[in-house]
């Protein structure tokens, strides 16, 4: 069945509207009737025919991310409320940011100024070296996960790809969750993923900001694959004096 607006979830998270989809999650908008405010609300897509088993290791793994993303406290990362079961699977109850994401912004007002973009950096860098203290790592930071409140930017969906990775096992081998042109080498090699990672993505966040496209991109997965693991990124044209860090930040090696 499914979820439709005015539907109450957990007897508390009314549906408003649908607001997003991704690979493991529909995002909706809510009203918490219990404390009269509105919230975000994210539906985790299981796959109607995975194993059993591997239905529980992702709500299991579901529960811990969000655990873990709870303890964050940072007006640059969005605060994780609750988690609820619904239909038999887990709903992620989160701030709801009204604004547009940066991946929106660019798309449909073009590329940002240097100036614009350092700032966003400045704010992403300082969310994300809180979340690397409480041993927390996003590893899945694009454009699109940069939620902007007014001139501030929110991070959503920390521990995301993590649970991403359970998923993946419930639909194929081998197959490549998530958006490639922002995943750093280590990642799309399966290897140790850690905070260097968000560092990596947040390089290729601002250069997509202030180029209005990816560092690395293809006509095929294959191509934008070997592109992040083989080949130096394009110089920048509009990035002025954030040119040389964004090479930094791209570097193959995460150490």
């Amino acid at each position: 069945m499914t979820s439709a607006a005015g539907e109450l979830v957990s007897g508390r998270y009314r549906l408003v509207e649908a607001i997003g989809r991704g690979g493991m999650g529909r995002v909706w908008r809510a009203r918490d009737d219990r404390l009269d405010r509105e919230v975000a609300v994210k539906e985790v897509l299981v796959p109607d025919d995975a194993a059993p088993d591997l239905r529980a290791e992702l709500i299991a793994r579901t529960e811990r991310e969000a655990r873990a993303a709870a303890r964050l406290r940072h007006p640059g990362v969005v605060a994780v409320h609750d988690v609820v079961h619904h239909r038999g699977v887990p709903w992620i109850v989160m701030e709801f940011v009204a604004g547009p994401s940066l991946g929106e912004l660019v798309r449909t007002r073009g590329r940002l100024g240097w100036q614009r973009a350092a700032d966003l950096g400045v704010a992403i860098a300082d969310a994300l070296a809180h979340a690397h203290a409480a041993g927390v790592v996003h590893r899945d930071l694009k454009p699109d996960n940069v939620l902007l409140a007014g001139d501030r930017p929110v991070i959503a969906d920390f521990g995301i790809a993590r649970i991403l990775d359970a998923t993946q096992h419930l639909t194929a081998t081998h197959t490549v969750i998530g958006t490639p042109q922002f995943m750093p080498p280590e990642q799309l090699e399966g290897r140790r993923v850690e905070a260097p990672a968000d560092l990596w993505a947040l390089g290729a966040t601002l250069y997509a900001a202030v180029e209005g496209r990816p560092p690395f991109d293809g006509p095929t997965l294959t191509a934008v694959i070997t592109a992040v693991l083989t080949r130096p990124a394009p110089a920048p044209a509009h990035a002025g004096p954030l040119a040389e860090l964004l090479g930094e930040l791209l570097a193959k090696d995460p150490t």
